[in-house]
């Protein structure tokens, strides 16, 4: 038998289905929600690699192709098609009772909470940075609507799609571990960054230029990690409160297909009522 950490637990997995139910919101209007969200994060990324490339002034396709080295864009594809994934497993428990989810391998399962502490943690970091650090002050507004759209729809709509995802559906405060995982990914993130600096000539955000901000570089990348760790404690807190609040003290237990009850799932698990 594999060590427990291997086998990603035993105990049953969602059994409540939190993550595709709402303590405010059916189950339809939820998957409705995170369709619509992620119809417009996929709008705003398409229409911005579309806008690039026919622009020759703003450096055509060959600047389009940057963007894929950018936090910025990075997180808002992952954040859109975690919004296309959990409207579809939504979705599939409104209509069956059971999420395609319940289905899946228990590593996958695991990978589904992993990705929710991402999408809640990273768009945080995204908009702080940005306006934090990136943001030009010079008391002027972007000088067009196109650069107001689309630095708003990927610097500030992104944080409120994850303040959507942590205030509104019935998660659980995900376990300190994926601290780590999301660590991980951003020292991956970073060596993209180089990567990027090597093979096409420019650096990715400013900050990262060792020859302008010298022995800075090293704090900003370990600041950026400290906030990532403080943003992900705050949202577990945020979480927490959020469950005691609407279940413990308003009573709120969730919306449910079928008009089943979070102890009658409890008893019986999140696939009993497949199907009818």
């Amino acid at each position: 038998m594999l060590p427990r950490v291997l086998a990603f637990g035993t105990d049953p997995w969602d059994p409540t289905n939190r993550f595709f139910t709402s303590w405010l919101i059916p189950p339809y209007a939820l998957a409705a929600l995170r369709a619509l969200f992620s119809l417009y994060a996929f709008t705003t990324l398409i229409f911005n690699l579309g806008y690039l490339c026919a622009h020759p002034d703003l450096g055509g396709c060959a600047t389009s192709r940057t963007e894929f080295s950018y936090f910025t864009v990075l997180t808002y594809w992952g954040l859109a098609f975690y919004l296309a994934v959990a409207a579809v497993h939504t979705f599939s428990y409104a209509r069956y009772g059971a999420p395609l989810l319940a289905r899946w391998p228990r590593p996958l399962k695991a990978l589904h909470a992993l990705y929710y502490s991402s999408v809640t943690s990273y768009p945080f970091i995204v908009t702080i940075v940005y306006w934090g650090i990136l943001y030009p002050y010079g008391g002027a507004w972007f000088p067009d609507v196109y650069d107001g759209w689309s630095n708003i729809s990927q610097h500030a709509l992104n944080s409120f799609f994850a303040l959507f995802e942590i205030l509104v559906p019935r998660t659980q405060p995900q376990p300190w571990i994926h601290v780590l995982w999301l660590i991980v990914i951003l020292a991956f993130y970073l060596a993209l960054a180089y990567l990027t600096r090597a093979t096409k000539g420019f650096y990715v955000y400013s900050f990262l230029d060792p020859t302008k901000e010298g022995p800075l570089v090293a704090a900003y990348v370990f600041g950026i990690a400290v906030a990532a760790i403080l943003i992900f404690g705050i949202v577990k807190f945020v979480i927490w409160a959020r469950r005691y609040v609407t279940e413990e003290k308003m009573g709120r237990r969730g919306k449910f297909a079928f008009r089943r009850t979070a102890e009658e799932l409890e008893m019986v698990g999140p696939g009993a009522f497949a199907g009818k």
